[in-house]
């Protein structure tokens, strides 16, 4: 089952001085807030860091894949995984 996205793109002006003045709706992770996705650069960390996390469910999981994939659309990061499994593993790895 595919989770829809929950992710929605967030602009503050001025420098955030802190993770706790983001959304939930900004992260991969949103009920952990893990994983921010406020930029082209966060939504690459966190394809790369994704077997990193720690704490989470195979929901949580798949809820985060759908929202890292619409952030990368969103930020024109190109994604090839087409499964959570997929995240974060080195190329060619099973």
């Amino acid at each position: 089952m595919t989770k829809r996205a929950t992710w929605k793109e967030h602009e503050k002006h001025g420098k955030l001085t802190k993770k706790s003045d983001l959304p939930g709706t900004v992260f991969a992770f949103p009920k952990k807030r893990k994983e921010p996705l406020s930029d082209a650069s966060h939504v690459r960390n966190a394809i790369a860091r994704f077997d990193q996390v720690e704490d989470v469910t195979d929901e949580e999981r798949e809820q985060a894949f759908a929202n890292i994939r619409k952030a990368a659309a969103h930020y024109g990061v190109e994604m090839t995984a087409t499964s959570w499994r997929e995240l974060g593993k080195p190329h060619g790895a099973k």
